[in-house]
């Protein structure tokens, strides 16, 4: 990555479709661009329609190219799901220079030693992040580059994926004419972004509300543990608010995004709106504290589900408690109601960049926030560079094999040299 490069994020979610274009000037890293497009053809962060998911992407990457005004063609792709695994992985290898100073090459080594490991015919590898490396058994190292010894370890978290998900995301995006330079797992860029160096060491829950499911990733001892998707959102909320008012989906939505509160305590009673009733031309006038009473049943279940999982994953009480980022929760009262329902240190996250001061940019911000990183902290590139020497891993094996198969072809001649 030179200092002035373009770097662009899709965020494809499950009500929106977003494009964020980032720009590396200097060491300094802007957001120079944001494109936003409702996203059809995906139900509960699952693509179900291809054709109506392309054009959502095509909208938002349009919308983002004429801000900037410059043309996109290569993307990095967040991905989460229920399908995304952890797991974790060792890999050692023997330092190359002749000088014993650990290099690029080395690392690149270690990374991909610890990446053989057996997977199911019908899952792949996402991403291999590395927790922390061990050099000559001193363990505790995060960079080892420079450094003089002998074995180089890599204690490593390996990220999963079902291959159907993951090469119909794929799919989306290339038949809508773009490459995909990388997919980056949306909890570990937001993660990146929206937890600070504490949280992560002392143990916290990122939790990313989406329109269609809830995102969980537990961060402890400075990486991620474990994630787990639960698929429910604020889509639930805009369908209560249907039922509630027997009103139409769309005008359910528009009613939640301007008078939408979460705590009944916070709602006025002297805000009022109108809708019209399902069935029928009549309008009826509803006010917030109508709409709150509808809201906040379904977002303290919301919560109730999110601790309940985390319990399930094997943590109880986390010192660094939970961070909310996503779309859902940028809804006033959400904050009060997650702080009584999770009974534990609550904040949301929202990143510190102009144009996308708001909780549902989290994820895509993340996604650039992690390429950078990967490209300040490793010279020669980051986890684009990984997966395209892994999967040309398969075809580097039968060359190797096959150049020292004329070694032993030859010992054997020498062999039987002395009996012909």
């Amino acid at each position: 990555m030179s200092n002035n490069d373009i770097i662009v994020s899709l965020d494809i979610g499950t009500s929106k479709v977003r494009a964020i274009i980032g720009e590396v000037t200097n060491g300094t890293f802007n957001i120079i661009g944001v494109g936003s497009a409702d996203s059809e053809g995906i139900r509960k962060g699952a693509i179900v329609d291809i054709d109506q998911t392309v054009q959502s992407i095509k909208s938002a990457v349009e919308h983002a190219e004429q801000m900037v005004g410059i043309q996109i063609s290569e993307v990095y792709v967040g991905i989460s799901g229920n399908h995304i695994g952890l797991q974790s992985s060792h890999g050692v290898v023997a330092v190359q220079n002749e000088d014993r100073e650990i290099g690029e090459d080395d690392i690149d080594r270690v990374i991909k030693a610890a990446e053989v490991i057996a997977l199911p015919p019908e899952r792949e590898v996402i991403d291999v992040v590395a927790k922390q490396y061990i050099v000559d058994g001193l363990e505790g190292i995060q960079d080892p580059r420079g450094m003089i010894g002998v074995r180089l370890e890599v204690e490593a978290t390996i990220i999963t994926g079902a291959k159907t998900p993951i090469h119909n995301l794929l799919r989306c995006v290339e038949k809508s004419g773009l490459k995909v330079k990388d997919l980056v797992l949306m909890s570990l860029g937001a993660g990146g972004l929206a937890l600070s160096k504490d949280e992560k060491s002392m143990g916290a829950v990122l939790v990313d509300i989406g329109a269609g499911q809830a995102t969980i990733a537990v961060y402890e001892e400075g990486s991620l543990s474990a994630t787990s998707t639960i698929p429910i959102g604020g889509e639930f909320i805009t369908n209560d608010i249907a039922y509630g008012l027997r009103t139409l989906t769309d005008q359910a939505e528009k009613v939640k995004l301007k008078y939408g509160c979460a705590w009944i305590d916070d709602a006025a009673s002297d805000v009022v709106f109108k809708v019209l009733r399902i069935g029928s031309n009549v309008e009826k006038e509803f006010n917030q504290e109508d709409l709150a009473a509808i809201i906040e049943p379904r977002v303290q279940e919301i919560f109730h589900l999110i601790r309940q999982e985390v319990k399930r994953l094997g943590y109880t009480e986390l010192p660094g408690g939970y961070i909310l980022t996503g779309g859902t929760v940028s809804m006033p009262g959400v904050l009060k109601v997650a702080q009584t329902e999770l009974a534990a240190s609550v904040r949301i996250a929202v990143p510190d960049y102009i144009g996308v001061r708001d909780p549902g940019f989290t994820g895509g911000v993340g996604i650039l926030h992690n390429v950078v990183r990967n490209f300040r902290g490793r010279s020669s590139g980051g986890s684009a560079n990984k997966k395209t020497v892994n999967r040309s891993k398969q075809s580097a094996a039968p060359v190797q094999d096959s150049s020292k198969k004329p070694g032993l072809v030859e010992r054997l001649k020498n062999m039987f040299s002395e009996f012909i």
